[in-house]
């Protein structure tokens, strides 16, 4: 009770202690508690007091703002490989693209000359009206050809070229690919070659120039009807049409891959031939019609060209393996394929392309042969005809049968459908009975 009143009236005062705990030296910024009060700013005299902006303090710099503190370079390591790999694959694509177009171009230049002399129009552009007609209008249509330059040849794609001819006689128009190594995606060539160096059926890629002429055989009327110089076209004189066969000179280290690939080659017989080099063999239906067609000028032109050239075919059937009657239709052509040079000197192959382009004037000239050539040729057309022809009887028998069995089925759930339960019962043991008796016969006649 007395120190109750005592601490009332400020009696008893407490003890000061005389040795206090010292504040922890870890925690010693937190020894005082924080002033709340602001920090006294320093006075600074502003003359201009009246529409003045006041002085603005500068911050000092956070590590937030500095980011080569806070970062590296060692932290985009993977993003500037992926962006080096992206840059090469850019850089091959842009190069390989332009070697492509470089090849081409340098292709076209090289046999712009041939393809100008031989036809009216090349290339896929449109020639503009004249009034010129007879030798003013070949000699206009000549130079306006040669004028295109580049142009007359297209790109399909990065890979492939094209370019199209027409305006000749004996010749309704021609068709030349150009198909180039994929130099723009290094991987893709690389693994392409990598298989075709292993696999024999898959061919290494390769630069190729495979050109294709489609004769007009007698149908002018048919192709270029209406136009100027079409009854010209199906005079006698200038008559197209010549006897259909199949005949080759080939490269012998193409001559498998030919024959697997090309229906219309394997028609033929291969015969090794004394004037033709060591690795150049013929592919014919008859020794007389390569009489015919191994001309000194094919030869000469032909060893000119070297191992760049693969094949020269003369053929009026089809690549493919005909599956129907129709597919037999004969359809005469002219393919010319080789090797585009890696040094873009295109001297020894020219000729063999002109050789090519002036083709069909021979064969609508002297391709005429005796009864007994044109029998012979006729028979291996003959025996792929009755082959179809057999395998579509045996189809249609199978359908027939197959017919006649679902209608022997048919009335069967019908007459079972119209007897009673003791009646489909009968019937159904007749029809046991009956396949039993087939099964001992059949038995009996193989003994």
């Amino acid at each position: 009770m007395a120190n109750v009143i005592g601490s009332l009236f400020g009696g008893n005062k407490p003890a000061e202690n005389p040795d206090p705990v010292k504040a922890d030296s870890d925690f010693a910024e937190f020894a005082e508690g924080a002033d709340p009060r602001p920090a006294d700013a320093p006075f600074t005299p502003n003359t201009n007091t009246f529409g003045a902006r006041p002085a603005q303090t500068l911050l000092p710099a956070s590590k937030w703002y500095e980011v080569h503190k806070r970062h590296s370079i060692d932290e985009f390591k993977a993003e500037g490989m992926i962006l080096s790999v992206i840059a090469v694959m850019l850089i091959f694509h842009l190069f390989g693209a332009r070697l492509n177009r470089t090849k081409a171009k340098k292709w076209i230049r090289a046999h712009t000359e041939p393809l100008a002399s031989e036809f009216a129009l090349v290339g896929f552009g449109r020639v503009s009206p004249t009034e010129k007609k007879g030798d003013e209008l070949i000699q206009a249509l000549a130079e306006h050809n040669l004028a295109e330059g580049d142009n007359l040849l297209r790109e399909n794609s990065l890979f492939e070229f094209a370019t199209y001819a027409t305006g000749r006689a004996n010749v309704a128009f021609l068709d030349v690919k150009l198909t180039l190594l994929k130099r723009f995606n290094p991987l893709t060539t690389l693994f392409e070659s990598v298989f075709g160096f292993f696999i024999e059926s898959f061919p290494a890629p390769q630069d190729i120039c495979e050109a294709t002429i489609y004769p007009f055989d007698g149908k002018e009327s048919q192709v270029v009807p209406g136009m100027p110089g079409a009854a010209e076209l199906s005079s006698k004189d200038t008559k197209s049409s010549y006897d259909g066969f199949v005949w080759a000179i080939v490269h012998k280290d193409k001559m498998k891959q030919v024959r697997d690939d090309r229906f219309d080659v394997s028609l033929t017989v291969t015969k090794d031939h004394a004037k033709l080099p060591a690795w150049l063999t013929v592919m014919t239906e008859s020794a007389e019609i390569t009489d015919l067609l191994l001309t000194p000028e094919l030869i000469k032109a032909a060893e000119t060209a070297g191992d760049n050239f693969e094949y020269l075919i003369v053929s009026d059937q089809p690549l493919e393996q005909p599956k129907t009657l129709n597919d037999t239709t004969p359809s005469k052509r002219i393919f010319l394929r080789y090797h585009l040079p890696s040094d873009n000197e295109y001297t020894n192959l020219v000729p063999i392309f002109k050789y090519f382009l002036r083709l069909p004037d021979q064969l609508a000239k002297s391709a005429h042969f005796r009864p007994e050539v044109l029998k012979k040729v006729k028979a291996a057309r003959d025996a792929t005809i009755n082959k179809i022809k057999k395998a579509e009887d045996e189809e249609k028998a199978e359908e027939r049968a197959a017919e006649r069995e679902r209608a022997r089925k048919a009335k069967r759930d019908q007459e079972l459908n119209a007897l009673d339960a003791k009646g489909q019962k009968k019937y159904l043991e007749k029809e046991r009975e009956k396949q039993m008796k087939k099964g001992v016969k059949k038995t009996t006649a193989r003994a």
